[in-house]
């Protein structure tokens, strides 16, 4: 048997993505796909592989929705408070598999990233669990990049830079950084043969004409950065940083809380979120053995030498948009003393950070 499975928001980004990766993997020839809408109710769906089109079945209709084995939403936070109440009070059996973050902190739902936390998934299971939630995009990366010492209990806290693209906020301010740097281009084209000093100026004061983008954005991010992601939260984290030490925690199913803080800033690259790492380690092990914990606990991390060549070529947005490779370098003992040493890592936020532990947890449900 087929299982029957649901897919909502697979237009946005993530669920873009997550659509692409299993055509790639074949995935859809293990399950009968339906395909959901909140706006185009009864057009076409996307094209598969099997050259099967299905018709867009209305996302809000949960005489249909109760009918499927899983469901996988990539909708956001709104469609989850509103669908997954009205399946859980008529009993609803399926499982459900969400991207967004509100489930997160129940207690009943298990954040997914099978790599790290694959035992906690299949006991969750056992367990009668249904709910599996994507977790945090920087989380998860984190968690790949340093699962070595994770793995080997290892880390007694750390303080984390983040570095994250504009994707991460949705594909309008996408758009909008575009439209800013469209904006800061016709600048440029009309004063070109001004000095360096003059055009600079110049950029710097059109961030603040009225005609300047950012509707979406609120704030210039083209030649800037906006060091606050998310809420605030009432110690004065934004909500991006307190998820670090709550998520990661949750999917390690720590005995005792590994803390974990520090600052959360939106950047202009498009894709790829980066990391900057100062982590406290419980025992004073050498360089060559945190890389070979590291290198060994999973398929996708890659050491990188802490080499200016190797690190510019590697560490960086560029080369990793699109793979599922988790670059890791920097690493280093710092002046603090032996137990401290610092890592940077770089990953593509709408493959690990988003999308594949989706459809991995979906490959790990059809397995069973």
């Amino acid at each position: 048997m087929k299982y029957k499975v649901g897919f909502i928001g697979w237009r946005g980004m993530v669920g873009s993505v997550l659509l692409n990766r299993m055509k790639e993997e074949n995935d859809f020839e293990k399950i009968d796909p339906f395909f959901f809408t909140t706006s185009q109710i009864g057009k076409k769906g996307p094209y598969l592989k099997n050259g099967k089109i299905s018709i867009l079945y209305d996302a809000y209709d949960i005489d249909f929705l109760k009918e499927l084995h899983i469901i996988i939403t990539c909708q956001g936070a709104e469609y989850t408070k509103c669908v997954y109440k009205k399946l859980k009070k008529i009993n609803w059996q399926g499982f459900w598999i969400d991207s967004s973050s509100l489930l997160r902190t129940d207690s009943n739902s298990i954040i997914i990233l099978d790599p790290i936390n694959y035992d906690s998934i299949v006991k969750g299971l056992n367990q009668g669990i249904k709910t599996f939630v994507g977790g945090n995009c920087t989380v998860s990366l984190m968690l790949l990049a340093l699962g070595g010492l994770f793995q080997h209990n290892l880390i007694e806290w750390i303080s984390v830079s983040t570095y994250q693209a504009i994707s991460g906020a949705g594909s309008q301010q996408l758009k909008e950084l575009l439209l800013q740097m469209e904006y800061f281009v016709n600048i440029f084209q009309k004063q070109k043969n001004k000095s360096i000093l003059e055009l600079e100026s110049l950029i710097s004061k059109a961030c603040n004409n009225k005609n300047f983008p950012k509707n979406f954005l609120k704030f210039p991010l083209v030649n800037n950065l906006l060091p606050w992601i998310d809420s605030i939260q009432k110690n004065g984290q934004s909500k991006e940083e307190w998820k670090g030490m709550f998520e990661t925690n949750k999917i390690l199913n720590s005995v005792q809380n590994i803390p974990i803080d520090g600052t959360c800033v939106r950047i202009s690259s498009l894709r790829c979120h980066s990391q900057s790492f100062t982590i406290k380690l419980k025992k004073d092990i050498s360089i060559n053995n945190i890389k070979l914990l590291i290198k060994h606990n999973n398929p996708w991390v890659r050491i990188i030498s802490n080499t200016p060549q190797e690190t510019m070529n590697f560490l960086n947005p560029i080369s990793v948009s699109g793979t599922l490779n988790i670059p890791i370098g920097r690493i280093r003992k710092l002046n603090f003393g032996s137990l401290y040493c610092s890592a940077f890592t770089v990953g593509d936020q709408l493959l690990w950070g988003a999308s594949e532990p989706l459809r991995r947890m979906l490959n790990i449900l059809i397995s069973l």
